[in-house]
């Protein structure tokens, strides 16, 4: 049984093919509405994806809104760790190692900004001490804090010019 199903699958496949790919007219079941078969719909897609889309060009670009109190923020709060890269458009700060005023430890920062709302979702701080290991989520979450109440002090400012 189940080679004669093969065969009569191998057999269908054959003479659609034989057809020039057009499905046989008395067959309705692969026809769509339009009289169009479903592989000609498919390749008429226009969401359609191949290979080949990925030699096309490139629209990988990705822009990112940025808050701007939440960044000028970071910035202040962290002023004491030197820059090593910024990148505005995607809401990325990277420091370098420093010491905190006070403090004894060294820490990198890597800040990213993922949202245009002054909200604590749109801010992610990760540091690091100089051993290579992450610090308490306590210092993480003051850190975060910190730079979240200077925000909002920027935007009080700001909107009472």
């Amino acid at each position: 049984m189940r080679l004669l199903t093969i065969l009569g699958l191998t057999i269908g496949m054959a003479t659609v093919s034989a057809c020039g790919g057009k499905p046989p007219p008395g067959d309705a079941s692969i026809l769509t509405v339009d009289g169009s078969s479903s592989e000609e719909r498919e390749l008429n897609d226009p969401n359609r994806s191949t290979i080949f889309d990925i030699f096309g060009p490139d629209n990988s670009e990705q822009i990112t809104n940025v808050n701007r109190y939440l960044w000028a923020a970071s910035l202040d709060v962290l002023n004491f760790l030197p820059i090593q890269d910024v990148d505005p458009f995607t809401g990325v700060i990277v420091t370098g190692y420093g010491t905190p005023p006070g403090g004894g430890r060294q820490y990198r920062a890597t800040v990213h900004i993922s949202d245009p709302a002054l909200a604590a979702r749109s801010l992610s701080v990760s540091l690091q001490t100089s051993g290579g290991s992450p610090v308490s989520a306590a210092t993480n979450r003051a850190i975060e804090d910190a730079i979240l109440s200077r925000a909002r002090q920027l935007r009080i400012a700001d909107n009472k010019l």
